[in-house]
């Protein structure tokens, strides 16, 4: 039974030790202490408390300290605490420092914290980078399509690299500029023959204002020759032209149709009237007997004008029953 509380306090006593020991990190305070850092036990205490690992802020403080950097725990604890990567940010600024770059604590973590990689952007900046640009057309005032790559050197702009715009902006502008000075010159063959025309003209646009990056070139990295854009353009308007006219023609046609039809109309309505006419002819002849204005001999003279004139008309109009019919 003795035994038995014994190990029951020695159990009693590691879990108690690693306890203290997990809250008061003694060896990590002396690893501090013996680099130069100056952190209290209690300090160290504190922030296991307030959920921050004592490690990273002492191991990042111990980076600064021997590169020279002047930070604070309390600084790297409200950073911890706001989200940001404090190990990331010290990296940021020992490069910034080691390349005299100007970089304060109060940017870096600014930087790190509106969602960029800051110690890339240092990176950047020591070592600009190369952004290729995707297959750019444009077409020149003679019709011809060009079909252009180019390669931008960029480098950070520590600076505006809150709030500033990223490649995807970069990209879209010189994109634009290509597309700008292909379509200002007066033949693709100028442009094949001087590309650097193109870098030259799209350099001068300052394509780099309000963006997080310094353009420092941008070279044609190939271009080619695409469709006839003009022609096509022009086949297309001749098409449209000739389905107009055609469109016009059918238009007078239908019209002229409708006045053919008018008038055959207006004619059988002249028929009708000289028909009505001829019907009372009779009817008035045999007035003029009955009134004594027309006598016998006066009416055959007329029958003997009438077959003259009927014979005239046959004669001048031959039947087709004569001998210039045609045969079967």
């Amino acid at each position: 039974m003795e035994n038995f509380s014994i190990l029951f306090l020695i159990a009693g006593g590691i879990i108690l030790l690693f306890i203290f020991l997990y809250f008061v990190p003694i060896s990590l305070w002396i690893t501090a202490l013996f680099s130069g850092v100056k952190v209290g036990l209690l300090e160290l205490v504190f922030m296991r408390i307030r959920k921050v690992p004592p490690s990273l802020i002492v191991n990042s403080m111990i980076n600064a300290t021997k590169a020279g950097i002047d930070v604070t725990t309390t600084e790297l604890e409200t950073h911890y605490l706001a989200g940001g990567n404090v190990p990331n940010v010290i990296r940021a600024l020992i490069s910034a420092d080691k390349a005299n770059i100007p970089l304060s604590f109060k940017q870096a973590t600014a930087i790190d914290l509106a969602g960029r990689d800051v110690f890339e952007a240092v990176t950047t900046s020591v070592n600009p980078k190369v952004i290729n640009t995707p297959n750019v057309a444009a077409v020149a005032q003679d019709g011809i399509q060009l079909i252009a790559k180019a390669r931008v050197t960029v480098r950070a702009n520590i600076m505006q690299l809150v709030g500033g715009a990223g490649e995807e902006t970069i990209l879209a502008r010189v994109g634009e500029g290509i597309v700008t000075s292909i379509g200002s010159s007066v033949s693709h063959k100028s442009v094949l023959e001087n590309p650097d025309m193109i870098s030259k003209l799209v350099l001068q646009k300052g394509l780099d204002a309000g963006t997080a990056y310094e353009i420092l070139s941008i070279d044609i990295a190939d271009i080619d020759v695409g469709e006839n854009i003009g022609a096509k353009l022009q086949i297309d308007q001749a098409g449209a032209d000739l389905k107009v006219a055609e469109a016009k023609a059918e238009e007078r046609r239908a019209m002229a149709v409708a006045v053919e039809q008018e008038m055959k109309a207006k004619a059988q309505e002249a028929r009708a009237s000289v028909i009505a006419a001829e019907v009372e002819i009779p009817q008035a002849i045999a007035a003029a007997f009955r009134s004594g204005n027309l006598g016998i001999m006066d009416y055959y003279k007329m029958q003997n004008i009438q077959s003259d004139t009927d014979m005239r008309n046959s004669i001048a109009s031959p039947s087709q029953t004569g001998p210039n019919k045609p045969r079967d």
